[in-house]
């Protein structure tokens, strides 16, 4: 787990010196604190060459490019893991954030082939599965997390690639004067003549949904598909493609199976992933929260580690409405492992609402965002490297509205819907449209409160992009909703995961998101997943985790209600420091930005403990946005808080 960050003059004016490079890496220097590496290149003299890192010097005039390096060390702690890293011939550079799992697979063949290893890195693997079969044969191959830069010289191109599922991040802009690229938004802030600046066409869509599917809330910066690549060439200019659809699954299942036979078969998958993801050179634990899918991480990785003494990490809260912990306590006991435990409460929350912020970059959408900040924070006093349960919920239909998708019509359903609707009956009719259904399942917002915070929202293109996409997706109902949500949900669950983890230079990694599980995956009957009605009880979405579950932790365990990750929100708000927060600087900054109805802000903030729960969802997107803004928007390159 590292940081990328370069980028290259299109118009091939030389670069100056490393002034901007090192600013870039310098500012995400928590995803990589053991080592830092530049490159200066030319992909019209197909030369480079190394800078130091200490200090910015002038570069030769023949060099149009620049790529930098933040190193986290988890593989090959010694200098051979050094990136960029550079083939044999001097001809190709080499960036990669992530870790992939399948690498030793190829090593022996690979030798066979020729290449001579210097290190013991899954990075020169990938380095040398390039040389040996192209970028796109090299994308093929890979089983893992990532984001990947390569120069080649030779054939002067860049090339640039995201995993599958977004689990890793990467953005770039492009102008008439500069191609940029980054792990992290904040680097662009020392690109020449860039400063933050709102795109308003995606803002509709983001107040109801908290995220874009597309794009990013800053103008000029795009964020690259998962499962995309780049590959640029200052004669043809930058061509986007996908090498991974997730319309390659289809689900081809084996109905003359048990139950029981699909859940030994999930069982397997995800144990062989679990243990493809314990490699490591520095110490690993589990984020524990108490839940299904990271109770069965823990344990399946518990089984597995070699050294014996693996370790988990939780967040809990002084509210036990919020908090799991006895269910924490339940698998650290039975699994003999040691648990630390730490306390997220309000004054921790505002202390660090900003920070946290600052490090996401985009609006802290999921509250819990800052629970995530304060684990990995303290996480880092015991371990490296944490495996979490997230994916789980998206791959094996672990949501309500899961269940819902596949049995929409029923009576209580409905009723709770007109019930919804009451004031606005155009809104049951649109229920009733399939497609519409499935793409409102994962807004935040209800409509009509939408149409209240935002003058002039506009409804239509706030969907119009997630029907297009929701229409493309393949198989039944179910099916598309789980294609539909891993495009469309999760990969901003996985930022969210990567940077507040990485904040702290902690690196997660996600078991239940491997490429084969998933494609495995479609071969579990859709009715095996979300049983109408089964001996435990009814609505029993993503079954067959819950019966892997019971079979070690205990009915009980595993067939209670879904808690989720919430937190004790509205408490927070009530304190009184934060109080004061809210209505000092966040609704002044509402008011004067202009974008929401600031009157109904203040009518919320005037009694908090009376609002309802859409209320204090739609609140919480408009502070977060503010808090957000007040940081990237209101600052510029001269006064901007580098070190907040």
């Amino acid at each position: 787990m590292c940081g990328i960050a370069g980028y290259l003059n299109v118009d091939k004016s030389p670069v100056k010196d490393s002034s901007t490079i090192l600013s870039m890496i310098r500012i995400q220097k928590h995803r990589g604190p053991d080592d830092s590496g530049i490159q200066t290149f030319s992909l019209t003299t197909g030369k480079s060459v190394e800078l130091p890192t200490g200090s910015a010097i002038s570069v030769d005039k023949e060099f149009e490019g620049m790529l930098g390096f933040n190193r986290l060390s988890i593989l090959d702690l010694s200098e051979n893991g050094h990136q960029p890293m550079i083939s044999p011939d001097g001809k190709v550079l080499l960036t990669l954030n992530g870790e992939i799992y399948n690498a030793f697979d190829f090593k022996a063949g690979l030798q066979s082939w020729g290449y001579v290893f210097r290190s013991t890195s899954d990075t020169e693997v990938v380095l040398a599965l390039y040389l040996r079969y192209g970028f796109t044969g090299m994308l093929e191959r890979l089983n893992g997390m990532f984001a990947i830069v390569i120069i080649d010289l030779g054939r002067q191109e860049l090339f640039m690639a995201r995993d599958r599922f977004g689990i890793k991040p990467m953005y770039y802009l492009l102008n008439n004067r500069t191609f940029a690229f980054s792990s992290e938004l904040k680097s662009f802030k020392f690109i020449e003549n860039f400063n933050f600046r709102l795109r308003m066409d995606q803002l509709n869509e983001y107040l109801l949904y908290r995220n874009n599917i597309e794009g990013t809330l800053y103008k000029e910066i795009e964020s690259l598909e998962p499962g995309s690549y780049i590959s640029y060439r200052h004669d043809t200019g930058m061509v986007k493609r996908k090498y991974f659809s997730i319309n390659d699954f289809s689900r081809e299942t084996d109905r003359e199976e048990t139950l029981e036979y699909y859940k030994e078969k999930i069982k397997q998958w995800l144990g062989k992933s679990v243990r493809s993801q314990l490699m490591s050179d520095v110490k690993l634990g589990c984020q524990l929260s108490g839940g299904i899918d990271s109770s069965l991480v823990t344990w399946l990785a518990n089984e597995d580690s070699k050294t014996g003494n693996f370790e988990a990490v939780s967040i809990i809260f002084r509210n036990k409405a919020y908090s799991e912990e006895n269910y924490i306590d339940e698998v650290t006991s039975l699994l003999k492992i040691p648990s630390h435990k730490f306390l997220l409460d309000s004054e921790y929350y505002l202390e660090n609402i900003e920070k946290a912020s600052w490090h996401l970059e985009s609006p802290l959408n999921h509250p819990n965002t800052v629970a995530i900040y304060r684990l990995s924070q303290r996480a880092k006093e015991f371990v490296t490297v944490l495996l979490s349960g997230e994916g789980a919920d998206e791959v094996f239909g672990g949501y309500t509205r899961f269940y819902d998708i596949k049995y929409p019509y029923r009576l209580r359903k409905l009723r709770g819907e007109l019930r919804k609707n009451m004031l606005n009956p155009s809104g049951y009719a649109k229920y009733l449209s399939g497609d519409y259904r499935a793409i409102m399942a994962t807004a935040f917002m209800t409509l009509p409160l939408a149409k209240k915070l935002r003058p002039g929202f506009n409804e239509r293109s706030a969907y119009e992009k997630r029907k297009s996409l929701y229409q493309s997706l393949s198989g039944s109902p179910f099916d598309k909703q789980v294609k539909y949500e891993l495009i469309s949900y999760l990969p901003d669950l996985l930022i969210r995961q990567d940077k507040m983890s990485m904040a702290h230079s902690i690196e997660n990694r996600v078991p239940f998101l491997d490429n084969e599980l998933v494609a495995s995956s479609f071969t579990v009957p859709e009715e095996y997943l979300l049983l109408r009605k089964s001996a435990e009880g009814y609505n029993n979405e993503k079954y067959l985790l819950k019966r892997m579950a019971a079979d070690t932790f205990g009915g009980d365990f595993a067939f209670r209600d879904k808690m989720g990750f919430g937190i004790p929100l509205k408490e927070f708000f009530e304190n009184r420091r934060f109080d004061e927060y809210l209505y000092d600087k966040i609704l002044p900054g509402i008011r004067s930005r202009g974008l929401f109805n600031s009157d109904l802000v203040k009518q919320w903030l005037t009694d908090i403990s009376r609002i309802r729960y859409p209320e204090m969802e739609a609140l919480w997107v408009i502070v977060a946005f503010e808090i957000w803004a007040s940081i990237y928007l209101d600052s510029n390159h001269e006064n901007w808080n580098t070190s907040i």
